[in-house]
């Protein structure tokens, strides 16, 4: 063999990255890629009982403070998904005083429960006997809300936590189920496959050491 020539007789061996480097990568890479996609950029494709059921397990694994597992999903898919805009509707004709109201938001309301497959009410079931902290079970619901959305990022699927002032009020909490003056409605999670030509969006954030402080002493 020529000195110049290359020796492939033999492949070089290749670095092995540790388990503890493949485990951040690929955790790294599901939590930078989640991206918040709008209903009007979902497919018609349906949800697979199996993936919405992992999603929702999932979410059931969030942190929480006492172990109270405030969150709860109430989940609306084909028709009921009518019966959602229908309420949402005449909820914003309600509480909203006619000379506020706007036509193209009543329309909206009508029409965007639509373009998902899944849209899930999220909402804070209040621990009975109030030791926990409120604030620390609405931090617990968006926790469970996170897995979701990262679950769902890991099955190519999309999701969008939308909250329109609407879903605050004590109507829309009575009309998902949630009787008690102390639950919340904490808005709407938008569930689906991102259509085929959607170009996945370019995600940023500011730099991190404008938002952290280390005390040292």
């Amino acid at each position: 063999m020529e000195e110049d020539e290359t020796d492939f007789s033999e492949e070089e061996e290749q670095p092995q990255l540790d388990s503890m480097s493949l485990r951040m990568t690929a955790a790294n890479a599901l939590i930078r890629r989640r991206r918040t996609i709008k209903p009007a950029d979902l497919d018609v494709k349906p949800v697979e009982n199996l993936h919405l059921a992992t999603i929702l397990e999932n979410a059931n694994w969030a942190p929480t403070h006492g172990k109270t597992e405030p969150w709860r999903f109430f989940v609306f898919s084909g028709a009921g998904r009518q019966r959602l805009a229908d309420f949402m509707q005449s909820l914003y004709k309600k509480i909203i005083p006619e000379d506020e109201q706007r036509p193209d938001k009543i329309e909206k309301l009508g029409t965007v429960p639509l373009l998902a497959p899944v849209v899930i009410a999220i909402g804070m079931k209040r621990q009975e006997i109030e030791k926990i902290p409120e604030i620390e079970e609405l931090e617990a619901v968006a926790c469970a809300v996170q897995n979701m959305h990262l679950t769902a990022s890991a099955l190519g699927m999309a999701g969008f936590w939308s909250s329109p002032p609407i879903v605050y009020s004590d109507e829309m909490r009575e009309w998902i189920g949630l009787k008690d003056p102390r639950d919340k409605c904490l808005g709407l999670f938008y569930l689906g496959w991102p259509r085929e030509d959607l170009e996945w969006p370019e995600g940023s954030r500011g730099d991190i050491v404008d938002k952290v402080t280390f005390i040292n002493e």
